[in-house]
């Protein structure tokens, strides 16, 4: 099985460099890492082409024009022009265990899409991991456990049994793109993400409340694909679940109405689709 890492980022081409490294220290490298840039300066496209050289990765950079914070196209045009069975979704400021990729891949079955967490670094730790340290994925790392949307310390540790049961015995988790892995062939269906979305919040909730109407049920990740998430301050509403942000009564439409395919996604992207 052929899978496609799509990397998402903005002009922090300090985190991507430690993400990037990470990639290629995978017991299951992704047959291709594509780097989905919002907009990055010529700094970003520089270190992409040394660190392709240097780490002998399949590493392609999709930049697309500056115009705010537009997360739903830019992975659209990621997962466009992936090329594997299976996608992986990650954002430019997580490390992964060594284990990622294999992970999202022993976990993966048809009709299913699968959601992992992040274990928040403080900002300390944050700045240890900058400057070339190694990430711990242990209980005891410096870490914010005690945040709505991150990992809590008791799956801070990778355990595959527990992992593989945890998988099957429920669904859910919080909606994150930031750790998620899809079919191709499930995002192509439901048109991937919904490209009216613009600004921060909701495009991934809204997707997987896609996915749900068309019958794609969701498996969290606890005890295995693990990564740790760089600090830095969130873009976040006060209040995620505000009715009165436009991207928010999109995902209420999705929802309530049924939503499977969005009018506005991957098919947009006919020029990296048809490559």
């Amino acid at each position: 099985m052929r899978v496609s890492l799509v990397v998402l980022t903005y002009n922090w081409p300090a985190a991507l460099e430690q993400v990037l490294r990470s990639v290629a220290a995978q017991t299951r490298r992704p047959d291709e890492v594509l780097v989905a840039d919002d907009g990055s300066t010529a700094e970003t496209a520089q270190l992409i082409a040394r660190l392709g050289a240097e780490l002998a990765l399949p590493l392609r950079h999709l930049w697309h024009q500056d115009r705010g914070f537009r997360a739903a196209r830019c992975r659209n045009r990621g997962i466009a022009a992936s090329r594997g069975d299976y996608v992986v979704l990650i954002d430019g400021d997580m490390l992964l265990h060594p284990a990622f990729i294999a992970d999202h891949l022993a976990l993966a079955e048809p009709g299913c899409f699968l959601q992992g967490g992040r274990l928040k670094a403080t900002a300390a730790e944050t700045a240890r991991l900058l400057a070339g340290g190694r990430p711990l994925f242990a209980p005891w790392m410096a870490g914010h456990f005690h945040e709505f949307d991150g990992t809590r310390r008791l799956y801070a540790f990778r355990q595959p049994a527990l992992a593989r049961w945890k998988a099957r015995a429920r669904s859910g988790g919080r909606v994150m793109s930031c750790n998620m892995s899809f079919w191709r062939a499930d995002l192509l269906r439901v048109n991937g993400f919904d490209e009216r979305m613009e600004g921060y919040g909701a495009e991934d909730r809204e997707l997987a409340a896609r996915l749900a109407n068309a019958g794609v049920r969701r498996r969290q990740l606890k005890w295995a694909a693990l990564a740790v998430h760089l600090w830095h301050r969130s873009r976040a509403q006060p209040d995620v679940d505000d009715l009165s942000l436009p991207n928010n009564r999109l995902f209420h439409a999705t929802r309530t109405q049924g939503v499977t395919r969005c009018m506005q996604g991957v098919d947009s992207h006919r020029d990296l689709l048809e490559e």
